[in-house]
C-alpha cells in the first residue's frame, strides 16, 4: 500500500470535510478551501470574500497570480510539515495547513483572506492596476475585509492542521482495514475451494488439509493485524476527542470571542466519537472471527490425526467456515461504509 497512490478521498469523507470546513470558516470569519496534492480543489470554497471572488479572480492575471501565491504557500507548508502563514500577492493574509499521511503530503487546507491592520490604499491601488480592476472599488472592498490578530490567525491554522491530520490518520487506518477485509474474503474463497476438494476426494486429504491450515493461519494473522489497526483508530479518536474538549474549555474561557472555537470543538468531538464507535463494533466482529478460527483449527488438526473420521470432520469444518465467512462479509461491509 504505497502512500503516493493514496488520495484525500481515500482517507477523508469529503462530505464531512466540507461540513467541518464550512462550520470552521463561518465561526472564525476565515475563508477556506481544501486542495489535493496537485493543487486541485476537493471541496467548495467556504466564506470566500468579495475582495477575492469579485475582484482578484475576475481577471486572468489576478487568477493566475492567486494560484501561484497558493502554490508557493503550499510548498512552504510541505517543506516544513507545519502550517504556514503568509501574505498573498493581493496583500491579504493567508495560510496553508498540510494534510500528511505516513510522512507524505496528500493535500492542503488553504485559508485566510483577512488582514491584521487597515489596508494601505496606495498599495492596493497598485495591485488593482496590475490585475486590471477598478481601483476605487478595489480599495473600497479591501476596507470590508475582516481584521484579525496575527496570533489568532496562527491559532486558527494550527487547529485546522491538527484536526485535519487527526481525521486523516483515522481515515488511513480505515483505508488499510478495507484492504485487509478484502484479503480476508479472498482467503475464505480459497478455503472454500479446499473444502470442496476435501469433500470430493480423500486421496489427497493430508495435502489438502495442510493447505487449509495454512489459509486459516493466514486469516488469523490478518485478524490480529486488524486489531492493531483498530487500537490505533481508537487511540487517535480519543486524542481527537481530547483536542475538542480542550478547545471547548479555551472557548469558554474566551467568552464571546471564543464562540467560533466552541462550534469547532463540538464538531471535533462528534467526529471522533463516531470513529471510535465504529472501531468498537469491528472489534467485536474480529473477536468472533478469531474464536471461530481457533475452533476451525482444532477441527482441522483433528482431521489430520484421524483421517478415518474425515467425513464428519469436514462437515464440522464446513459449518465453521460458513460461520466465519458470514462474519467476514459483515466486517467487509462495515469497513467499506462511508
Amino acid at each position: 500500500m504505497e502512500n503516493n497512490k493514496i488520495e484525500l478521498k481515500d482517507v477523508l469523507d469529503l462530505v464531512v470535510l466540507q461540513k467541518f470546513q464550512d462550520n470552521f470558516a463561518e465561526s472564525m470569519n476565515l475563508a477556506s478551501v481544501t486542495v489535493d496534492s496537485n493543487g486541485d480543489p476537493v471541496t467548495k470554497p467556504s466564506s470566500y470574500t468579495s475582495f477575492c471572488m469579485k475582484f482578484v479572480h475576475s481577471t486572468k492575471v489576478g487568477d493566475d497570480r492567486c494560484a501561484e501565491s497558493h502554490r508557493k504557500g503550499g510548498q512552504e507548508a510541505a517543506r516544513t510539515g507545519r502550517p504556514y502563514v503568509y501574505k498573498c500577492h493581493a496583500g491579504l493574509i493567508d495560510f496553508a495547513a498540510p494534510i500528511i499521511v505516513n510522512g507524505t503530503q496528500i493535500g492542503t487546507i488553504l485559508g485566510g483572506q483577512i488582514l491584521t491592520s487597515k489596508p494601505e490604499e496606495q498599495s492596493f491601488r497598485k495591485t488593482a492596476r496590475e490585475i486590471g480592476v477598478n481601483e476605487d472599488k478595489f480599495v473600497k472592498v479591501a476596507d470590508e475585509v475582516k481584521l484579525m490578530t496575527e496570533k489568532n490567525i496562527e491559532a486558527a491554522a494550527e487547529v485546522l492542521f491538527i484536526v485535519a491530520n487527526a481525521l486523516s490518520q483515522i481515515g488511513y487506518q480505515k483505508y488499510k482495514l478495507k484492504a485487509m477485509s478484502g484479503d480476508l474474503v479472498e482467503n475464505f474463497t480459497q478455503i472454500s475451494a479446499v473444502m470442496e476438494e476435501l469433500a470430493a476426494s480423500s486421496v489427497n486429504v493430508n495435502e489438502n488439509q495442510s493447505m487449509l491450515n495454512a489459509e486459516i493461519i493466514n486469516v488469523k494473522n490478518i485478524s490480529e493485524k486488524i486489531n492493531v489497526i483498530l487500537d490505533s483508530i481508537k487511540s487517535i479518536a480519543d486524542q481527537t476527542k481530547m483536542l475538542g474538549l480542550n478547545a471547548a474549555i479555551e472557548a469558554a474561557r474566551a467568552g464571546d470571542a471564543g464562540r467560533g472555537f466552541a462550534v469547532v470543538a463540538t464538531e471535533i468531538r462528534s467526529l471522533s466519537q463516531s470513529s471510535k464507535e465504529t472501531a468498537m463494533q469491528i472489534v467485536k466482529l474480529t473477536d468472533n472471527i478469531q474464536k471461530s478460527v481457533q475452533k476451525t483449527l482444532k477441527i482441522s488438526d483433528s482431521t489430520m490425526e484421524n483421517t478415518e473420521q474425515q467425513s464428519a470432520a469436514i462437515q464440522q469444518t464446513t459449518a465453521s467456515v460458513e460461520e466465519i465467512l458470514a462474519l467476514t462479509n459483515e466486517l467487509n461491509s462495515m469497513a467499506n461504509e462511508k
